[in-house]
Parts: structure tokens; sequence; C-alpha cells
């Protein structure tokens, strides 16, 4: 790190929901766009990891398991993603101290994605039980950027009460939803949509999917 420069991250969530895909792609636009990131890992995610991809994320090999991770496409083939997670900074999820717990650390925002109902719950009502929750209700409070990527269906109504809290507090709900405007042919390009609108809601400059522009003389513009 350069002297007199303050990193200031990108707070990545991974909680328990299906859609560690999500969270795949998410990273990777940080990544190539040039963003410092600080990883939490939820234990209940990494039970979904392992199914989802068969990879066991381990706190003392997290390097070696994001690398893994990230070079693995939404279909569980070999992506042609490099991982260079050099600029990654790994946080435990049972690590209350961390410094991400603290309004002080100069984070960016955090981005949770994907968002189980249980973490939505546990952040909009305040209750902190593990890192990933306590770094959410200090994004909250210090108000910087708080995006809750959704991946439930259907929702019932205490979820959406809950919804309406975080959006309330100034969070930016995004619930996971592809679109298929932009041409997907690929289970991949529908996570990367989702993902792109994730850093959309950041301002995080990407290239994952094709915009929407409009259209002229009743063809699309491309």
């Amino acid at each position: 790190m350069e002297s007199g420069h303050v990193r200031r991250p990108w707070v990545v969530g991974v909680s328990g929901a299906s859609g560690t895909p999500y969270a795949a792609a998410v990273l990777r636009g940080l990544l190539d766009a040039g963003e410092s990131v600080d990883l939490v890992v939820s234990r209940a995610s990494r039970l979904t990891l392992l199914d989802e991809t068969g990879i066991a994320f381990r706190d003392a090999h997290w390097q070696e398991d994001l690398r893994t991770w990230l070079a693995r496409g939404a279909d569980g083939k070999p992506d042609t993603f490099v991982a260079d997670v050099g600029d990654v900074r790994y946080w435990a999820a049972g690590d209350l101290a961390a410094g991400p717990s603290s309004g002080s650390y100069p984070a960016k925002g955090m981005l949770i994605v994907p968002a189980s109902t249980a973490s939505v719950a546990g952040v909009a009502l305040g209750l902190s039980k593990d890192l990933l929750q306590r770094v959410a209700s200090v994004t909250l409070k210090e108000r910087r950027r708080l995006v809750v990527a959704v991946r439930e269906t259907p929702l019932s109504g205490q979820t959406l009460r809950h919804m309406v809290a975080l959006d309330e507090a100034g969070a930016v709900v995004l619930p996971a939803s592809p679109a298929f405007y932009a041409g997907a042919t690929h289970i991949q390009d529908l996570v990367d949509f989702v993902a792109g609108r994730v850093l959309d809601a950041a301002g995080v400059p990407h290239r994952l999917y094709r915009r929407w522009e409009g259209e002229l003389g009743g063809s699309r513009k491309d």
C-alpha cells in the first residue's frame, strides 16, 4: 500500500441463500474494476457453496478456495477468469472484532449477495448475530451504500416488511431477478445480469451485460 493511501474496500457479504454464482460474479466484477474487497462468508453460506460448487471454503485456506471458486462458471465448468485475490481481505464470520465491524473502518459500502431471508431479517432488526449482520448495521448507521440482493421466492409478508424496513433505512433492496432482454444464451449470462445490476447499484463500472438503449425504427439499437 502506498504511503498516504487509504484503502477503502467494498465489503461483500455472502449469506446462506442459494445463489453463490451471483456472489462469484460480483466479486469478479469488483476485482476487474480495480476495487478492493473485504469478504465475509457466513457459516450457512459455506454449506450452500459446497452444495452448489463442491468447494469447501476454509478459513485457513481461503485464498486458495476463493481462487478456485472465482475460476468456475455458473455451470460448474472452468471459467476464463483468472482470479487475482491480491486485494481481497478475508474476515471470519464469527469475528465481531474485525475491522469492518467499526464505523471508523474506511469502507465504501457493503453488498450482500446472495441475501437470505434470515440475513434480511437480521439486518432489518439490527440483530448483529454475526459479522455479516454487524457490518450491514454499521453500513446503515454510517449512511454508506448497502445493496441487499435478496434470493428467495415466494416472499412472505414478514420478509416483505423486513425489505420495506431496509428500504426506509437507506438500503437498496435488489431481488436477484435475471432479465432476458440482454440476449442471454447461457446460465452465466443470467448470473452476470444480476451481478451487473448489483454493481450498478454500487456505482461500480462493469461490462457484465448488454444495456438496453431503446428501439429505433422497431428494431433494437445495439
